[in-house]
């Protein structure tokens, strides 16, 4: 299968999400796009990977435990839980595979990791999951329970475009204390990609 190119998966993706879940894949790619541009990321590859990063949201639970399942994905049991937020990204991977035609393994891990975060991130894998968070449509929306996670909003986009690592520290630092706070379920590699974040922030010594 011939790999699409960021706009004709842009297409396919307004035909296959709702409207709203379009407008926010959008601003992800874009704000991905960007987030390469200043870092020395390929951009076509950081737009392919926003494009597709909810590809699978568009799919019931059902379906999407069942897409891993035919292709033996590992999954936690955060991630198979009812109404779990985080299935989609590893489902996505594999229909990002299957049906859009990618092969490049960073892209199809910036899908999978961009909702958990995992140790040892390539570049464009933190630049998916911070362009998730930090996209311009996040506070439009106006929804209490992301202005409630992401209090921090502000600071952490201006930090994006300058310090990768320090926007992921941050960004989940904010996460699992939000989870906390409602109690929510914590993947465990969330918590495993924000300890070695921590651990590597503080090897890395700053300039005067």
């Amino acid at each position: 299968m011939k790999t699409l190119t960021p706009d004709r998966l842009r297409g396919k993706m307004k035909k296959t999400l709702s409207p709203d879940r379009y407008e926010h894949t959008l601003s992800v790619a874009y704000t991905a796009a960007n987030l390469a541009a200043v870092h020395g990321e390929d951009v076509t590859k950081a737009l392919t990977a926003g494009m597709l990063h909810d590809c699978a949201k568009c799919m019931s639970h059902k379906k999407q435990i069942a897409l891993c399942e035919k292709y033996q994905v590992q999954l936690s049991g955060t991630e198979q839980a009812k109404n779990s937020p985080l299935l989609h990204a590893k489902a996505g991977s594999v229909l990002a595979r299957e049906n859009y035609g990618i092969t490049d393994e960073d892209i199809l891990h910036a899908i999978s990791y961009h909702t958990t975060g995992r140790p040892h991130m390539s570049t464009l894998e933190k630049i998916v999951f911070i362009a998730d968070y930090i996209e311009p449509e996040r506070r439009r929306a106006k929804k209490a329970a992301d202005d409630r996670q992401a209090k921090r909003l502000t600071q952490i986009r201006r930090m994006a475009f300058c310090d990768l690592d320090g926007t992921l520290c941050a960004i989940l630092k904010d996460t699992l204390a939000y989870l906390q706070e409602r109690g929510g379920s914590i993947d465990p590699m969330t918590r495993t990609a924000y300890d070695f974040y921590m651990a590597h922030e503080k090897e890395t010594p700053r300039e005067s």
